[in-house]
């Protein structure tokens, strides 16, 4: 197995510059693997050293130290864990992360090309990034440019403008790409809903009066103590429609994953409108399990992007969705509540409903 490669090099030149011992902290809390071979984690009690993602229990914060790079970790003293391997492995991962370096910087790269960055073949380094990441470097690199343009219609640049710089070849190969995952059609964006019928009600719970909307392909709002004129604020230009019998059983199923939640919620169809940072902060939001609660760091390191803890936040309260998409899962990193859109009570009820 390799040492220490150019490309590992590469990746803590460029990325590790100003990451703190506290994130790093978050990192190896969520066990994220991406950052296997950017540091290496000291347990001074036991002395050892782990990778990041090592699926041991984690050892108490005070008796944690970080190091570099496993030469450093042996020259405190330390043995290498067998159980996570830190030294076979921190090689080929540090070369996937400078593979996400380059593909940030460049946009999409030929196999072949990330073959010269990093010095395997196509094929194995193909089957190492999916492996790693997750999908494959061109899946990778697509999620990107989806990025890019959710950021720019954001900004309120027109949809050809922002396709045409994210580097797409028109509006046929965006919808091509993006069919079936991201709900609103990015026109859609631009115009606050136009062209889209919003059914909805306000349903009596036993949190409150619970505002719940829909459009043919799923919820798209679910809020507490609001009503029409709120609603109206979220999509400005939707036609709203006063829901009826067609949207009978979905509606039932949003108040049972309100007044019994489970696992069942998952299979409600959302229709969700918001940057592709914003969709992959809901996604992971969706993934954590009921009863569970992370905090804004752990969710940001799950992501790849441990200093992303504000921006996390930020994706957490442009949701529209509450309850569905579990945001009242995210609290403080002291185990305090943290804030909620709609009161803490309402939070603090709702995590005791999933058993936290």
């Amino acid at each position: 197995m390799r040492g220490e490669s150019e490309c590992g090099k590469l990746f803590h030149v460029k990325h590790l510059a100003n990451i703190t011992d506290e994130d790093r902290w978050q990192i190896a809390l969520a066990k994220d693997r991406r950052f296997d071979g950017a540091f290496v984690t000291g347990v001074h009690s036991t002395g050892i050293y782990c990778r990041p993602s090592c699926p041991a229990r984690a050892p108490l914060r005070k008796n944690v130290r970080f190091y570099g790079s496993a030469a450093d970790a042996r020259k405190a003293g330390l043995r290498p864990c067998k159980r996570c391997s830190p030294d076979t492995q921190s090689a080929e991962e540090a070369c996937v992360l400078a593979a996400i370096a380059a593909i940030r910087a460049e946009g999409a790269l030929t196999l072949e090309a990330l073959s010269d960055l990093t010095g395997y073949t196509p094929t194995h380094f193909q089957r190492l990034f999916k492996r790693t990441v997750g999908m494959s470097p061109a899946a990778f690199a697509k999620a990107l440019r989806e990025e890019r343009v959710r950021g720019a219609l954001s900004a309120g640049e027109t949809v050809t403008q922002a396709l045409l710089n994210a580097g797409y070849t028109g509006s046929k190969q965006f919808y091509a790409e993006t069919k079936g995952r991201l709900g609103m059609a990015p026109s859609d964006w631009s115009k606050g809903g136009a062209g889209r019928v919003v059914h909805w009600a306000v349903l009596p719970t036993s949190l409150g009066d619970m505002l719940v909307a829909a459009t043919e392909k799923g919820v798209c709002c679910l809020a507490f103590d609001e009503g029409e004129p709120e609603l109206r604020a979220r999509f400005p230009r939707a036609e709203l429609v006063t829901a009826g019998e067609d949207f009978r059983v979905l509606f039932a199923d949003v108040m049972e994953a309100v007044e019994q939640p489970g696992p069942g919620s998952a299979a409600i169809p959302l229709d969700v409108k918001g940057t592709a940072f914003q969709q992959r902060v809901w996604d992971e939001l969706r993934r954590i399990p009921s009863g569970e609660t992370r905090s804004y760091g752990e969710l940001a390191a799950a992501l790849g992007n441990p200093k992303a803890s504000r921006a996390v936040g930020g994706a957490n309260g442009a949701n529209n969705v509450a309850v569905l998409i579990p945001c009242h899962r995210v609290i403080a990193a002291d185990g305090t509540l943290g804030g909620y859109a709609y009161g803490l009570a309402i939070k603090a009820e709702l995590l005791r409903r999933e058993g936290v």
